[in-house]
C-alpha cells in the first residue's frame, strides 16, 4: 500500500465534506473546493478524518492513491487554513500595486503590466515590492504565481527580476571581473 496514500486526511472544525459518485466536495471558512478522483476510489470518512481506499493493486492504482491522498489533504488545508505565496520585485523602478481584481506592474518594459488575478486568489502588495497572493486552491495559487514570475523572471547578472521569497537565484560574475587578470 502507498506510504502517504494511507494515511489519514484529518479534517479542521468547520470543514464539512460532501462526496457524490467519484466528486468530492470541501467547504470551508477560506473557500469551497471540489474534485473528481479517478474511477474505482472511494473515501471512507470516520469521526474527523477520511480514508482514501484504492480499487486495486495494479501499478497505476497504486502510483494514483498517494496522488489522490494528497490532493484531498491540500484540498482540506486550503478550506480551513488557506495558502500564501510571497514574490519579490527586485530592480531599479521595478513596482507593482493591487486595483481590485487586478496587479499593475511596472518592470522595466515600454509599457505598465496589468495582470488580472482568477476568483479564489488575492493579492497584497507591500513597499512596492513585496506581493503576497493567497487563496484556498494551491494549484491554482502556485499557477498564478508561476504566471507573475514569468513577466520578468530574475537574470543572474545583476538578480533583476520577480523571484519568489523563498528562491536563491545562483548570480553569475561579470565580463570585467571574469577577465581581470593582472599580467
Amino acid at each position: 500500500m502507498s506510504r502517504i496514500g494511507r494515511l489519514p486526511v484529518k479534517l479542521e472544525k468547520g470543514v464539512k465534506v460532501e462526496v457524490r459518485g467519484d466528486t468530492v466536495k470541501l467547504e470551508g471558512p477560506k473557500g469551497k473546493l471540489e474534485m473528481r478522483m479517478l474511477p474505482g476510489f472511494t473515501l471512507e470518512i470516520k469521526d474527523s478524518e477520511l480514508n482514501v481506499q484504492r480499487p486495486g493493486d495494479s501499478n497505476q492504482q497504486r502510483a494514483s492513491h498517494g496522488l489522490i491522498r494528497k490532493l484531498i489533504a491540500n484540498m482540506a488545508e486550503g478550506v480551513s487554513k488557506g495558502f500564501t505565496r510571497v514574490l519579490e520585485i527586485n530592480g531599479v523602478g521595478y513596482r507593482a500595486e493591487v486595483k481590485g481584481a487586478a496587479i499593475n506592474l511596472s518592470l522595466g518594459y515600454s509599457h505598465p503590466i496589468v495582470y488580472q488575478l482568477p476568483p479564489g486568489v488575492t493579492a497584497k502588495v507591500d513597499r512596492q515590492v513585496v506581493i503576497t497572493l493567497e487563496g484556498a486552491d494551491r494549484q491554482l495559487l502556485g499557477t498564478v504565481a508561476a504566471q507573475i514570475r514569468e513577466l520578468r523572471p530574475p537574470e543572474p547578472y545583476k538578480g533583476k527580476g520577480i523571484k519568489y521569497a523563498t528562491e536563491t537565484i545562483r548570480r553569475k560574475a561579470g565580463k570585467a571581473a571574469a577577465g581581470s587578470t593582472s599580467a
